[in-house]
């Protein structure tokens, strides 16, 4: 008998395909049976069904299977929401401790703290997504809200069961860290907790820490107008609506923090923004090579830029007669130009 997270998952596959194929016969059916079914937060982000579930609301036209979509997506978004009420107030729930018990655990900890001292390792601990510190500077602390805001975008935030608010605060840490770490010319990869609790940046060319340039963006980093740059830069690209796909890669992880945090403009843009440029480079280089008049094909020269053989190459006096004739060559793979004498 088929468990209940393999049926969720086989009903994400079967919605999956009704929106490659643009039809949604059969929709219903499905939808009324994630409805009947008691779907958790844990269920929800190992299948991701609420994407699934989101792009058939977005692409259909039969107003009985959006608006189905749309009350099973309001009701994931209340497991989502309930979730992070916990989080960030996990001692509600707790009950208050009695004056007998308080003062039993206090001893307890007096004595625990007497025998087990603060051990220091000399190696930092290596985490994959620490702890967000809370910074007090109020331009980090706008651009980790635009960065919630365009998270939540469509909301398929909702569908996957990411929380945006930690997730954008990961994205901003990791901004002013590559700000701060290529103004000091080193190059990084990794975080690590070291004494106090501080972040110290791994230096990768040496592979070790870098306690003496680490931890002072903490305090001071820079959020100049390179910061806000990149910030706007991502903002912009997950909010664009034609490429939802890097929204969805950030929420469910397949980007990273720190990759999104240093990614450039070609790299976040769409699989066919990317199809256009190259194209239009492509163009540009055949009209380019077009436009050449003569020359003679050799491999005698190395192109500089793409690194290939197969130039052109055409002499020209342009100084006096007693003087050396200027070479011009130009690389046909890339359309590079160069010239000596």
């Amino acid at each position: 008998m088929m468990g209940k997270e393999e049926e969720i998952a086989r009903i994400a596959r079967r919605l999956d395909k009704m929106v490659t194929r643009k039809s949604a016969e059969g929709a219903m059916d499905l939808l009324r049976e994630l409805k009947a079914m008691p779907i958790t937060l844990h269920l929800l982000q190992s299948t991701r069904v609420g994407m699934s579930v989101n792009a058939l609301r977005k692409q259909s036209s039969d107003e009985e299977v959006i608006g189905l979509a749309k009350s099973l997506i309001k009701s994931w978004k209340k497991l989502l929401d309930v979730s992070n009420a916990k989080t960030r107030d996990p001692g509600r729930d707790t009950p208050l401790p009695t004056s007998s018990t308080k003062n039993a655990s206090e001893a307890m900890d007096h004595s625990r703290k007497r025998l087990d001292l603060p051990r220091m390792s000399s190696t930092p601990r290596i985490t994959t997504f620490p702890p967000v510190p809370i910074t007090c500077d109020a331009v980090r602390n706008k651009c980790r809200e635009m960065l919630t805001t365009a998270l939540q975008t469509d909301h398929d935030h909702v569908a996957v069961g990411t929380d945006c608010e930690r997730l954008s605060a990961q994205i901003e840490e990791y901004i002013l860290c590559a700000d701060f770490a290529g103004a000091r010319g080193f190059r990084w990869s990794l975080w690590a907790t070291g004494p106090g609790s501080l972040w110290w940046l791994l230096d990768t060319t040496a592979a070790v820490p870098v306690p003496s340039l680490g931890c002072i963006f903490l305090d001071v980093g820079n959020t100049d107008m390179k910061y806000k740059n990149r910030v706007r830069s991502r903002i912009s690209n997950l909010k664009d609506a034609k490429n939802p796909e890097l929204r969805r890669n950030v929420l469910c992880g397949a980007i990273t923090p720190q990759q999104i945090a240093v990614m450039t403009s070609e790299e976040m843009a769409s699989d066919e923004l990317k199809e256009i440029r190259k194209a239009m480079t492509k163009e540009a280089i055949r009209e380019h090579q077009m436009a050449r008049t003569g020359g003679t094909q050799t491999d005698l020269f190395t192109c500089g830029k793409c690194r290939k053989k197969n130039c052109t190459y055409t002499q020209v006096q342009t100084r006096s007669s007693d003087e050396p004739m200027t070479t011009f060559v130009v690389c046909n793979e890339c359309g590079n130009r160069w010239k000596f004498c």
